[in-house]
């Protein structure tokens, strides 16, 4: 009887911001997940929203064309009070879906909640204890400087966690998937 192999991808998992982006990427083979990286890309220091933005599409094409994902998660930016705000985190998450798109990468979404209760089993989980239990999924010491390294991470952690699509997540295979399932956001 011949085994049947085990399917390996390796997901990265995307928090955008504007100020910091997090990122963490994870290799599954089969139910085993294994830490690869996680970081951030600050960008803080930089005034123009504009150059913000090029800053997201530069790096996270980079990543994307040193570590290979098959796929990218990311994670939803939710509903708050300042629509400012919504606007800026929107485009940072759409930046980084085109810079995905662009290379023909399949894109996810996820909600934080789904992201928080996929990680630790409850939906209103803290950024530390979302960070804890990865640690002892991933089986890592470090802590980051920033929790948004491990919200990235969660989202790729989130995504492994999913064994087919759900209805809290939508996939794109290109730039026509994406547009055909969402005319209402263009203009």
């Amino acid at each position: 009887m011949q085994r049947e192999k085990s399917k390996e991808r390796i997901i990265l998992g995307i928090d955008p911001g504007t100020v910091i982006l997090g990122y963490g990427l994870v290799k599954q083979v089969g139910q085993k997940l294994t830490l690869i990286s996680l970081g951030v890309v600050k960008m803080g220091h930089l005034d123009d929203h504009a150059l913000k933005l090029q800053r997201i599409f530069k790096k996270t094409a980079a990543l994307m064309d040193e570590y290979k994902p098959d796929c990218v998660a990311l994670e939803s930016p939710f509903y708050g009070k300042n629509v400012q705000v919504m606007l800026k985190l929107g485009r940072a998450q759409g930046v980084a879906m085109a810079a995905a798109l662009s290379l023909d990468i399949p894109i996810f979404e996820y909600s934080p909640r789904k992201i928080k209760q996929s990680v630790t089993g409850s939906g209103n989980a803290s950024k530390e204890q979302v960070a804890a239990m990865l640690k002892t999924i991933l089986q890592f010491n470090e802590t980051p400087e920033f929790l948004d390294a491990t919200d990235g991470l969660a989202v790729a952690v989130c995504h492994a966690f999913q064994q087919n699509t759900s209805t809290n997540s939508k996939s794109y295979s290109g730039w026509e998937a994406f547009v055909k399932d969402n005319q209402k956001r263009i203009r």
